[in-house]
């Protein structure tokens, strides 16, 4: 008698990654905008990239400027490996 009466192990630790959504005109799915601080290799100055994920939203209930948590997920069309996890933060409106 093991482990039989709790939960399955995962597969392994999914990545999750924090950005803006800059785009909500697909059907299901948002394209959010992920920035990080790189460090120059010979000059050493930080510098600001970005990488944009289409990421599942199964409700439609993302809006550009909102800050969102994604997962990486199995492969959902051709170039959605993720979805929305949780509506961290809405702007306000003015």
């Amino acid at each position: 008698m093991s482990d039989e009466t709790q939960a399955p192990e995962s597969h392994g630790k999914r990545k999750e990654r924090e950005g803006v959504v800059v785009s909500d005109k697909m059907d299901k799915t948002v394209v959010v905008a992920v920035s990080r601080v790189v460090r120059h290799g010979k000059y050493h100055k930080h510098l600001n990239r970005r990488t944009r994920y289409k990421a599942h939203d199964e409700k439609n209930q993302c809006k550009v400027g909102d800050r969102v948590r994604i997962i990486e997920t199995r492969p959902l069309s051709r170039d959605k490996r993720w979805r929305v996890e949780k509506l961290i933060e809405r702007p306000q409106e003015a």
